[in-house]
């Protein structure tokens, strides 16, 4: 498929942080009393990574927001991603057939 990824540190591991950390450190970042860098060095994380949690959760609202890179939340949304995927195959056919059909009434006419 591709080249194989390499690790610059295979030891490092990559930081993860619940959901309700992320919802306090949005919290405390909105009550302005520190300034966002210095918010970020005491909770040890990057002040660009306040700013986009706090843009998640003002797009997505409490309940939609940090839901995590594992599966869907329920069935629905695994079906609708299916039936996109499906519906964007069946559409790149018909094109594809279209352009075919267009091609040989062309030749035969």
């Amino acid at each position: 498929m591709g080249k194989p990824t390499q690790r610059i540190n295979p030891d490092r591991q990559r930081a993860r942080y619940s959901k309700e950390f992320k919802l306090e450190a949005v919290r405390l970042l909105e009550l302005a009393e520190k300034p966002a860098s210095q918010l970020a060095a005491e909770l040890g994380v990057r002040r660009n990574q306040l700013y986009k949690w706090q843009t998640e959760l003002s797009s997505k609202g409490q309940e939609g927001a940090f839901q995590g890179s594992g599966r869907p939340a329920n069935d629905m949304q695994a079906e609708n991603a299916r039936l996109k995927r499906e519906l964007a195959k069946v559409t790149e056919e018909r094109d594809i057939l279209k352009k075919a059909a267009a091609y040989f009434a062309k030749e035969l006419g």
